[in-house]
This record gives C-alpha cells, structure tokens and sequence, in this order.
C-alpha cells in the first residue's frame, strides 16, 4: 500500500453529522467512504454520480419569480387556494 496522507478540508457541522451518521449505518468511516469515493474518481476520471444545477436557480425561474415579485409590489398580484392546499 503506498503511504498515507492526510488531507483536510472544511464541511459545514450539520453535513458532517448527517455524512457520520449515514457512514456508521453502513458501517464506514468517513475516511473509508472518502477513500471510496477518492479511488473511483481516480479509476473512472469522472464523478461517480450525476450532478446537476437545483432547478430554482435556472435563469427562466428567477425571470418568473422576479415578475412576480414586481406583480406583488405593485399590487397586481391574486392570491387563490386550490386543490393542493387543505382547508381548515
């Protein structure tokens, strides 16, 4: 086995928690799981999982939601229940 390293880097607290907390229901550590990810990124060039851009933030949703915004502000926007919210 080549020498080991240490490498460091910095997690926000709660991801961290959650990422512990799921490495020890599958009984990893999260080195083990970070070597893991570290060795199939190494063998396949590549993130071994799809990543994509969170919707909400496209171009054409933040056009949207600022006209409503405006619509809002100049008081041309109406408000309605439907089927999807539960009455009282």
């Amino acid at each position: 086995m080549a020498q080991a390293v240490n490498v460091n880097f910095k997690l926000d607290s709660d991801v961290k928690k959650a990422m512990e907390s799921a490495c020890a229901d599958m009984g990893l550590s999260m080195t083990a799981a970070f070597t893991i990810f570290a060795k199939k990124v190494g063998r396949e060039r590549r993130i071994p999982f799809e990543i994509t851009a969170d919707p909400f933030y496209q171009e054409s949703n933040l056009r949207y939601l600022e006209s409503v915004m405006k619509d809002i502000k100049l008081g041309k926007a109406h408000f309605s229940e439907h089927d999807l919210i539960e009455g009282e």
